[in-house]
């Protein structure tokens, strides 16, 4: 079976809907796309919406180049009650009080989670303890004693108050828990809280404004297919190297790139870790590792 009989290959950034989960939405884009191949850069829970980056063919071999990427929230807290799965898909934990939270008293619990902290991650969660997922050991009612992980947000910041209900502003890094920011600051004001809506608008440089609903990708695959970037696009922020033909034949061997194997003037010492290997067409080759003088493929794409 042809490349082309097996549906585009790239990146595909989809507005995912609230309700689904984000297999749900694979599974959709495959079916749509005739694509067997396809996987997502970060998991959104089934509450939220927004961006969610998809790989698709070939492309899924640079997930790991991607999941790190930082990422922008905006997200609604309510205040007054806490859930067992922080968010509002869960059963409340406690009394339920009417509660309108203070700007300002809002504001000072906030710096608590700006930079560099421990996160504890949710009792429901696709985290690991003893081998099984948190939120299968929920189900089967046994407790999961997770560890705290080192999170970071770069950007947190109170958008409105609106009765019992807070909009955020967020940028944090991979593997950070908007629920579980939900949850501590509830327990910080001592109201109790959990995550009622969250909208994520943005995955390192893909932002919601480029992102295609899914009802588009169901109902009309040829644009979807038309909205798919090249590989190359999903490299942005890693310098790009033109290979010669016998350039392109050694990476396609995973042997090193030399400087005699770049079509354009570039100079390989100045590549500080990885870079993209393209051809004269600007299709992406592969990733390479810079080492003594010369690039490594670390990922062979012909």
């Amino acid at each position: 079976m042809t490349r082309q009989q097996r549906g585009p290959e790239g990146g595909l950034i989809v507005d995912k809907p609230a309700g689904l989960t984000s297999h749900d939405v694979v599974a959709a884009v495959r079916r749509a796309l005739g694509q067997p191949r396809v996987g997502h850069t970060g998991t959104l829970d089934p509450i939220a919406t927004g961006v969610l980056v998809l790989l698709l063919g070939r492309a899924t071999r640079l997930a790991q180049f991607l999941t790190g990427a930082p990422k922008t929230y905006r997200a609604v807290v309510r205040f007054g009650f806490a859930t067992d799965t922080y968010d509002a898909a869960g059963t409340p934990v406690g009394p339920e009080r009417t509660v309108r939270p203070d700007p300002a008293e809002l504001e000072a619990a906030l710096a608590a989670f700006r930079g560099r902290y421990d996160q504890v991650p949710p009792p429901v969660s696709a985290k690991r303890v003893g081998g099984r997922r948190a939120y299968e050991l929920a189900r089967r009612g046994q407790e999961a004693v997770l560890a705290p992980v080192p999170v970071e947000v770069f950007d947190l910041r109170l958008v409105e108050v609106a009765g019992d209900c807070a909009t955020l502003h967020l940028i944090c890094s991979a593997g950070f828990y908007v629920r579980a920011l939900a949850h501590d600051l509830g327990q910080r004001l001592g109201t109790g809280a959990h995550l009622a809506g969250l909208c994520r608008e943005r995955v390192g440089p893909f932002g919601i404004e480029q992102a295609v609903p899914l009802a588009t990708v169901v109902g009309s695959p040829a644009d979807a297919a038309a909205s798919v970037l090249p590989m190359r696009d999903l490299l942005a922020g890693y310098p790009l190297v033109t290979l010669t033909p016998e350039g392109r034949r050694r990476a396609g061997h995973g042997q090193p790139v030399r400087p005699g194997d770049v079509a354009t003037a570039a100079d390989l010492s100045q590549i500080r870790d990885l870079a993209g290997l393209v051809d004269e067409d600007g299709s992406l080759l592969g990733v390479a590792r810079a080492r003594s003088g010369a690039l490594h493929p670390v990922v062979v794409l012909m």
